[in-house]
């Protein structure tokens, strides 16, 4: 049994390019970034605190397989080592937009693979590069209003309408829409989990 700690839709989606069948089991955690923490410690762990969550939610339901297998993810948009949440606001997200506006920024994206008793932990960090023409403020008072940005790091959405601020890009496409596939095809074949042998099956 194999279970994505994310309720993101995203996650979900390229989750099931890999794999035909697994449980979705989010567990809510303190996403506050320590002080001082560097970005790419942040986002691995915050991949490793959701893994470890859903882990115990799971281990408290009545039927479990003990041969679990958990995976979480997380993505953070990076600009001057700043890391940049989810917008809360119009106001928010026009001052993400507008640091992103007419440079390149990092994202960051991290994997978790663990096992139900958590003795097997391994993970990934993926950083790809985004390059951003400028944008001004009409269009991003437009963009606010399509709703795309409300609950997306860096307050676009690469895979939807944000992607025409996108001049371009280096690195993995799906890490940044939120789950690096080939990264986490390698995490889940350390596990017996094989992708492409799975589907074979079928």
């Amino acid at each position: 049994m194999l279970v994505l700690a994310s309720a993101s839709p995203r996650r979900k989606e390229l989750l099931g390019l890999l794999v035909k069948e697994f449980l979705v089991l989010p567990a809510d955690i303190d996403e506050t970034p320590h002080e001082h923490e560097d970005a790419k410690e942040y986002v691995i762990r915050m991949a490793v605190e959701k893994a470890r969550a859903s882990a115990l939610m799971y281990s408290h339901q009545s039927q479990q397989d003990v041969n679990a297998i958990f995976i979480a993810s997380d993505t953070s948009v990076v600009v001057d080592g700043k890391v940049l949440g989810k917008p809360s606001s119009l106001s928010e997200s026009k001052s993400m937009l507008r640091l992103l506006s007419g440079r390149s920024h990092q994202v960051i994206t991290s994997l978790c693979v663990c096992n139900l008793a958590f003795e097997h932990v391994a993970t990934e960090c993926v950083t790809s590069n985004v390059s951003f023409r400028s944008i001004s403020d009409v269009e991003m008072d437009q963009y606010w209003k399509t709703n795309e940005p409300q609950d997306k790091a860096g307050s676009y959405a690469i895979q939807g309408l944000g992607s025409v601020f996108v001049s371009s890009m280096s690195g993995s496409y799906s890490a940044v829409v939120g789950l690096p596939l080939y990264e986490t095809a390698q995490l889940l074949a350390q596990f017996g989990i094989h992708s492409l042998e799975e589907m074979s099956h079928e």
